[in-house]
């Protein structure tokens, strides 16, 4: 019971820490109302602005920036001021997604993480913009890190470190795995299910938990090897999470979920626990999570540090 009691208390600390660095980059909406604004205040005054916020303050797990920091610090990583700015980033991509992802046109959703969506609190025109804003703010937030250079091998950390921020959020990576799972959804159904289903887990989930570990142990110093490492652990937890989600959809309840429960399993949506069934699910999930805490292992983390035991708790968790 200690040892439950000790795990929730760090995962609350490591949870307010991210969210406060995460916060430290919203947009500013700040300004004076009775001067004639410049162009930024012009800007800043816009409803989308205040959606963006919105968004990014509405809550979650903030699971992306923390593994980032979790990472960084596995790999003795010491100038926190580039780290910071890129945890801030991989959530502003994280939180687009979901922005667009809840949109009419898309999943159609009216609750995120408790709240109303974007598009159902400020319009679904709002919406699509703030997304956008989103994911510009993002890299515009990343390439702070440049201005706390050390020397030019951090900068060429930095380089690298948004390369794979880009990649693993593109046509390569979040959005290829998004464009399927919409296909899955209208009813596609192509040859090869499993297939289909592990490219959709790959890219729309992993992909952005692949780049939360490998920026962390980039902007840390790590030698290549140990960026695959977390690379192929990244994809692993992100095949435990989506199957996670998959579960969940047909055992959770609105209310704790923070969103619709039971969406996929009624749009008859390709999912893990449709291909496979609720009890194999489990069993996979379980074996997945495995295999991705012996990847981080071989890639120094040890039974007892705290990555290792959040990996295994969200195997478990209930939202």
């Amino acid at each position: 019971m200690n040892d439950i009691r000790e795990f929730q208390e760090r995962l609350s600390e490591h949870t307010k820490t991210a969210e406060e660095i995460v916060l430290r980059y919203l947009v500013s909406v700040t300004g004076s109302a009775d001067a004639i604004p410049d162009r930024k205040d012009v800007l800043m005054h816009l409803s989308v602005a205040e959606a963006m916020n919105y968004s990014l303050e509405s809550g979650g797990k903030r699971l992306r920036p923390m593994l980032m920091q979790l990472t960084f610090e596995l790999f003795h990583g010491t100038n926190v001021q580039i780290l910071h700015p890129f945890m801030a980033a991989i959530e502003m991509i994280h939180t687009y997604s979901l922005v667009h992802d809840d949109l009419p046109a898309m999943d159609n959703d009216l609750l995120r993480r408790g709240n109303k969506t974007t598009h159902a609190a400020y319009g679904e025109a709002t919406a699509i913009l703030a997304g956008d804003g989103l994911l510009n703010l993002a890299f515009e937030t990343a390439l702070l890190a440049s201005e706390h250079c050390a020397d030019a091998g951090e900068l060429m950390r930095i380089v690298l470190a948004l390369r794979i921020l880009a990649a693993k959020s593109g046509i390569r990576g979040m959005v290829a795995g998004q464009c399927i799972d919409l296909a899955s959804e209208q009813g596609v159904r192509p040859a090869d299910a499993e297939k289909t289903l592990y490219f959709i887990h790959e890219n729309k989930t992993a992909a952005l938990i692949e780049a939360a570990f490998m920026c962390g142990a980039i902007l840390a110093g790590a030698p290549a090897t140990s960026v695959d490492r977390m690379e192929e652990a990244g994809s692993r937890i992100g095949h435990v999470f989506q199957i996670r989600d998959d579960i969940l959809d047909v055992t959770g309840n609105t209310a704790t979920l923070g969103k619709t429960a039971g969406k996929d399993e009624n749009s008859g949506k390709l999912t893990y626990v449709s291909l496979r069934g609720l009890d194999q699910a489990k069993e996979d999930m379980e074996d997945e999570t495995e295999k991705a805490v012996q990847t981080l292992k071989e890639a120094g983390a040890r039974e007892e540090d705290f990555i290792v035991r959040l990996i295994r708790y969200l195997t478990y968790r209930d939202h």
